[in-house]
C-alpha cells in the first residue's frame, strides 16, 4: 500500500485526489457509494504487477477530493467532465475503464458520450439503465419500492445526514459493506439507520483496518457529497434527453454478484440475460454472475475479479 502514489489534480473546477501505481497501459478505476479510491486497493497493486498503470481517484464529493455543497453540481455530466479533465491533466488519451456502483453508472456515461477516451470497459454491479422518457428515475423507484426505499430516503438534504450522525460511523460503514441481503433496502424514518440491528463479526475480506480507514475519511468529509449523486438523479435525467437511445459502442464485460441488491431489482435479470443489455450495449462480449457474492464483489473476491478484468483487457 505504501507504494501507491497520491497526487492532487485540478479538473473541471475542483481538486481531485488520485491514487496511482505502476507503468504501462492505463486502467482507470471508478468507485461508488459509500466508497473511496481505497475500494480498488487490491486491484491497484495487482495490475501494477501485471504491467499496467492503475489509477483510482476519489470522485467528486469523496475522500480527499473537493465536495461542492450543491446537489446541482453532481450530475453525471459534472462527473464525466471531472474524468475527462483528469485524463487531460495526466496526458492520457485513452484508458481501460472499470466501474462499480455509482462508478459503474459514470463509466456507462463516459463510454456513451466520450467513447474516444475508452479502449474497453469492465463494469460491475450496476447494469446500464436506458433513459425512460416518461418518468424520472427517483419517481420510478418511489413507485416501485415506496418512500422508505434508501434512494428515496436520501433525497431530502440534511435529513439522512442527521440520521447517519446518530450512528457510529464504523458501525455504519460495516453495515453498508457487509450486508448480504438482496432484498430492496427500505429504512423507515421511524427506525432510521440508528435502529438497525448490529451485524455479526466482520468477514475476513473486510478488516477492522479497512473499517477505520473509511470511517476516518467520512468523519472528516461527511456523507453529503456522496448523497448528492442520488439527489442529482432527476437533474441528470432532465439534462440527458439529447442522448436518449444512444448506444454504448465500446467493448464491454459486465460482472455482478448473485446476492447484489442491484441484480434483484424487478426486471434486471431479464434485461441482462434476455437481450435488453446487448441491445443498448452492442459490443457487450461477456456477462459474469458470481455465485454467493454480494455488492462489493471486487473487495469480497479481489483475485477472482482481477482475473476477470485482466482476462478481458489483455485481448486489446
Amino acid at each position: 500500500m505504501e507504494k501507491i502514489e497520491h497526487t492532487t489534480v485540478s479538473t473541471n473546477g475542483i481538486n481531485m485526489h488520485v491514487a496511482s501505481i505502476g507503468s504501462g497501459p492505463v486502467i482507470l478505476f471508478l468507485h461508488g457509494f459509500p466508497d473511496l479510491w481505497y475500494s480498488w486497493r487490491h486491484q491497484l497493486l495487482s495490475f501494477a504487477e501485471l504491467g499496467y498503470r492503475a489509477i483510482a481517484p476519489d470522485l467528486r464529493g469523496y475522500g480527499d477530493s473537493d465536495a461542492p455543497p450543491s446537489p446541482e453540481l453532481y450530475t453525471v455530466f459534472h462527473i464525466v467532465g471531472d474524468l475527462v479533465g483528469l485524463l487531460d491533466s495526466l496526458g492520457v488519451d485513452r484508458v481501460f475503464l472499470v466501474g462499480h456502483d455509482w462508478g459503474a453508472i459514470i463509466a456507462w456515461w463516459l463510454c456513451m458520450i466520450r467513447p474516444d477516451r475508452v479502449k474497453a470497459l469492465v463494469n460491475t454491479s450496476v447494469a446500464f439503465n436506458p433513459r425512460n422518457p416518461s418518468v424520472k428515475p427517483v419517481d420510478a423507484l418511489r413507485a416501485l419500492f415506496g418512500d422508505d426505499y434508501y434512494i428515496c430516503r436520501f433525497q431530502e438534504h440534511g435529513e439522512i445526514e442527521e440520521d447517519f450522525a446518530q450512528v457510529d460511523t464504523k458501525k455504519l460503514i460495516s453495515r453498508f459493506f457487509t450486508s448480504r441481503s438482496p432484498r430492496p433496502p427500505c429504512i423507515p424514518k421511524a427506525v432510521g439507520f440508528r435502529g438497525l440491528p448490529d451485524l455479526p463479526a466482520l468477514p475476513a475480506w473486510f478488516t477492522e483496518q479497512d473499517v477505520t480507514f473509511y470511517a476516518d475519511k467520512f468523519n472528516q468529509k461527511g456523507f453529503t457529497g456522496g448523497l448528492n449523486y442520488y439527489r442529482a438523479l432527476n437533474k441528470s435525467w432532465e439534462l440527458s434527453a439529447p442522448w436518449a437511445g444512444l448506444q454504448i459502442k465500446v467493448p464491454v464485460k459486465f460482472i455482478v454478484g448473485d446476492l447484489d441488491i442491484t441484480y434483484h431489482i424487478p426486471g434486471t435479470k431479464e434485461f441482462i440475460h434476455g437481450g435488453g443489455l446487448k441491445k443498448h450495449v452492442p459490443f457487450l462480449q461477456e456477462v459474469v454472475v458470481m455465485e454467493g457474492v454480494g455488492h462489493f464483489l471486487h473487495q469480497e473476491k479481489p483475485e477472482e475479479v482481477t482475473d476477470h478484468i485482466h482476462g478481458f483487457f489483455k485481448k486489446f
